[in-house]
């Protein structure tokens, strides 16, 4: 059992803590049970497990399955744990994922992309919200809050694991490319003459969300061949984007499953 905070795996780990050495050691952080079990459903390779005796007791079978896929396990005592985690009350389990070359999502039907985002609460949130309606995809900026960060990934919800994700390097070319893929690119603007009710949704699309102050740059704006905005009351200015994500995300899916079931009508007589 690892007891002491200067042993030199654990002060490795608790380095992962900062965006730098996430970069530099090409390990990330993943922590808690929900996230730890979703990995391994996911069949992610995990370099290290560091978990807790009264842990261990509590999911033999999570244990068995991790250690098979683990290049190293290893028995912590509580403090140590504590020290490597970034939560308040670690609940046992920590573990490091190597940073994988996501594949380009694919994006046929619905897709989402992110410009400077920097809250990685919104981020989680929105990849959530994403894998729900069952998008192909998401891209970000390479100027957002990095998709390895520990408060994106518990804010997914193990979601994290299953929304084909990528970070361009270049978001006017990747959307451009949409576009000539014949994918519809719409932009949200508070300026926009149409609310996101309007559009049809039931063409493939790409939305566009922006930054949480600036929203959209200009630029990028520019590449989108309509513009919505959300309805607001007076005096409330703007709405967190994660949750305008969330209401653009389901109205397309409102749509699509509506047109499905009008279809089904008509195909019955």
């Amino acid at each position: 059992m690892l007891t002491s905070l200067q042993n030199p795996l654990v002060k490795q780990l608790r380095k992962l803590q900062r965006t730098k050495e996430r970069h530099e050691q090409g390990v990330f952080l993943i922590e808690g049970t929900h996230l730890v079990e979703a990995a391994c459903l996911a069949n992610r390779s995990l370099a290290t497990v560091c978990y807790t005796a009264d842990w261990q007791a509590k999911y033999p079978q999570l244990w068995h399955r991790f250690t098979q896929l683990a290049q190293r396990a290893e028995l912590v005592s509580p403090e140590v744990l504590a020290a490597i985690a970034t939560t308040v009350t670690p609940d046992g389990v920590v573990a490091t994922l190597p940073h994988e070359s996501m594949p380009t999502p694919q994006i046929h039907s619905l897709g989402i992309v992110l410009e400077t985002l920097q809250d990685p609460g919104n981020l989680g949130t929105i990849i959530r919200t994403a894998a729900a309606v069952g998008a192909d995809g998401l891209i970000l900026s390479q100027d957002s809050v990095e998709p390895e960060h520990p408060k994106v990934l518990r804010a997914s919800v193990g979601q994290w694991f299953q929304l084909p994700m990528q970070v361009s390097p270049d978001l006017a070319a990747t959307i451009s490319e949409f576009r000539d893929q014949g994918l519809q690119v719409v932009a949200t603007l508070p300026t926009a003459t149409q609310t996101y009710w309007e559009v049809d949704f039931c063409r493939p699309t790409v939305l566009l969300l922006g930054n949480e102050g600036n929203g959209l740059s200009d630029n990028i704006a520019a590449l989108a061949d309509c513009a919505v905005q959300i309805p607001l009351a007076e005096k409330v200015e703007s709405l967190n984007v994660a949750i305008a994500a969330a209401l653009m995300l389901y109205e397309v899916k409102r749509q699509r499953v509506y047109a499905d079931k009008q279809e089904k009508r008509i195909e019955l007589g």
